[in-house]
């Protein structure tokens, strides 16, 4: 499993090189690998069907929700709904509108969560500068932001959750202790993709200024931006799991646009079947194929060899959870902060305890170090097609610059 993991990483990092699409080396890497955990003969043909089962409702709910969020952007999107943000944003100067969006990133990965407030940001650059470097930088700080804004509230990053539900965090604690380390993360690694990011956009900008909103276009846009924020709400009012909430929110997302476009001919276009022929299911696929190899390594126990071994070896727990974010940004963090929570009970460190902080934060903001790393990562991956290796040079380094800078900060008010 670990020599096919590694070959198929290594194709899905060399992907411009060879040409071959990443996804079907994602989707390979993961079926070879459950086929030999299948063979493995610990476990009987049952036991294995029962961890596989569990892995799939897991990854199923991350897909779905997926889905559903891309389908909402994309139902604003093909109603020219952003068209509302560019013609408010009249910052033509490159640095400013960094900032601006990169705090905006911030905050609304808080509230909602990093995958989703990234598809929303990535796409609202996408119809606001024109592709290329730039407005790949732009999506790479993206990233970063949604990532570090992720990491300080119980719902902002999966990870975040899955500690606040075990009882290792509390809100008011996590709130209180991680939010100045996540700024600082997002503020230096900001300030380093801003040098790539000089003087002022063409008089033409916003990209796409001289195209009309759809009919019933903000409608759509309000209703598609309420139905993300109420996915939090949604969760806590039934208990159901987020993915449940971003699909009723695209349900009735359809039924609106079916009601008010159905008596006209000339609108098929702005109607959920053809919008979801428009959604690139490549990224989603390529994501279905590393959460089930990811899955499969910790079925066989790696992982938590991995976690023991570095328990061993390493010993102080502040160096642990630096080298788990680490490690996050090659492998899924929620493996690995699952695996940290099998090792550790609250025993030995309680709830609150600066372990789990520390956990907390190096796994949501060391996944932006590489683009496969994070759920926002891959899906930027996906939405902009970009290369593994001009993420690691132009963002990555900024964002692993960041991570030591937060990391530093906790430390300081904490020790």
């Amino acid at each position: 499993m670990i020599i096919v993991f590694v070959v198929g990483y290594f194709l899905i990092t060399i992907e411009h090189k060879i040409n071959i699409n990443k996804t079907s080396i994602a989707l390979i890497m993961a079926i070879i690998c459950w086929s030999l955990q299948f063979a493995n003969v610990k476990l009987t043909h049952e036991e294995n069907m029962g961890y596989l089962n569990e892995h799939i409702a897991n990854v199923s709910q991350v897909i779905f929700f997926l889905l559903g969020a891309l389908t909402i952007v994309e139902i604003i999107n093909s109603h020219k709904g952003f068209k509302i943000i560019s013609d408010a944003i009249n910052i033509r100067s490159k640095q400013k509108l960094l900032w601006i969006v990169g705090i905006l990133t911030f905050f609304l990965s808080s509230i909602l969560d990093n995958l989703t407030t990234t598809i929303i940001m990535v796409t609202l650059m996408s119809k606001l500068i024109q592709k290329g470097e730039e407005r790949l930088l732009m999506g790479g700080a993206i990233v970063i932001a949604a990532n570090a804004g992720g990491a300080w509230t119980p719902i902002g990053d999966v990870t975040t959750t899955m500690l606040w539900i075990g009882n290792q965090l509390s809100t008011f604690a996590i709130v209180r202790d991680l939010f100045l380390p996540s700024v600082i993360c997002f503020v230096f690694a900001t300030v380093i993709i801003g040098f790539g990011l000089k003087g002022n956009f063409d008089e033409e900008f916003p990209k796409g200024s001289k195209q009309e909103i759809e009919p019933m276009g903000r409608i759509i846009f309000w209703l598609g931006i309420g139905c993300l924020i109420a996915v939090p709400v949604f969760k806590a009012l039934t208990g159901l799991p987020p993915f449940m909430g971003i699909i009723f929110g695209m349900g009735l997302m359809w039924l609106v646009t079916d009601i008010v476009h159905r008596k006209y001919n000339d609108r098929d276009h702005l109607r959920v079947p053809y919008v979801i022929t428009r959604i690139d299911n490549t990224g989603v696929l390529f994501f279905l194929g590393i959460l089930l190899t990811i899955d499969a390594l910790a079925t066989a126990g790696i992982l938590l060899q991995l976690a023991n071994w570095m328990d061993q070896t390493l010993g102080n727990t502040n160096i642990i959870a630096i080298v788990i974010g680490l490690f996050s940004a090659v492998v899924d963090n929620v493996p690995l902060v699952a695996a940290s929570m099998g090792m550790y009970d609250l025993t030995r460190f309680p709830t609150d305890s600066h372990f789990w902080q520390m956990i907390a934060y190096c796994a949501g903001t060391g996944g932006s170090i590489l683009v496969i790393g994070s759920a926002a990562g891959v899906a930027f991956m996906g939405l902009e097609k970009v290369e593994f290796f001009w993420y690691f040079r132009r963002v990555g380094v900024p964002a692993l610059v960041g991570y030591f800078a937060g990391i530093a900060v906790y430390l300081l008010l904490h020790n």
